[in-house]
């Protein structure tokens, strides 16, 4: 069987250096067969060990949140990715960002360009949803409420002192609808204070959605 129909099992996902080996079990020397099919643009190389369909292989490639996930983990997409994907904020996003219990990390890669920040647990286990992006692909991405509440605590000089500052960074700085914050669940972030980094801002957070109600 050709590598081409073989790794069709695989569709939809981020191609790892198992799923490829596997395929090319007959192969004497697979990693030079990696090697080619790399050069013929059958796969790409998005990271070490980490390939997705080159332009010379029909097949579905893996959504750019699932990617996200894989290239470095444990992870959670989130920040503006997060807030962009659940409509709190107008822009387009050229950079998926992500939270990540390990070490501040950024791989500018052929599929596109991804961020990892540090936040310790146990605040980064909070507001995690499994999300089907298609029939079979699912990524871990914040709820909206622990985007904006990464967005707050890993934007350097943000600091939320009071409800008038706090709105103008909502609305004029996030450009967020206030509809949308109005449907945030206030009651679930309350909880997530005493474990989050600055909890004063987060404190303020809770306090400011409240005056949307």
């Amino acid at each position: 069987m050709q590598f081409q129909e073989a790794i069709l099992d695989y569709g939809g996902q981020p191609i790892t250096k198992q799923m490829v080996l596997s395929v090319l079990q007959d192969y004497k020397r697979p990693f030079d067969k990696i090697s080619e099919l790399v050069k013929q643009g059958i796969l790409t190389p998005v990271k070490s060990g980490i390939f997705v369909p080159g332009p010379k292989l029909l097949m579905a490639k893996p959504e750019p949140f699932l990617l996200a996930n894989h290239l470095y983990g444990p992870s959670y997409v989130s920040m503006e990715a997060a807030l962009a994907y659940w409509g709190l904020i107008p822009e387009l996003v050229y950079e998926i960002s992500s939270v990540t219990t390990r070490h501040n990390k950024t791989y500018a890669t052929a599929a596109g360009r991804f961020s990892y920040t540090h936040l310790p647990l146990p605040y980064y286990v909070f507001g995690i949803q499994q999300v089907a992006l298609s029939k079979k692909q699912t990524a871990m991405i914040a709820s909206p409420e622990k985007a904006l509440c990464d967005k707050i605590i890993t934007s350097a000089g943000i600091q939320l002192r009071s409800i008038k500052q706090s709105r103008e960074f909502l609305i004029d700085d996030l450009r967020i609808d206030e509809q949308m914050l109005h449907n945030l669940n206030n009651s679930e972030i309350a909880t997530w204070i005493e474990a989050a980094p600055k909890k004063d801002s987060i404190a303020m957070l809770v306090k400011t959605l409240k005056t949307f109600r």
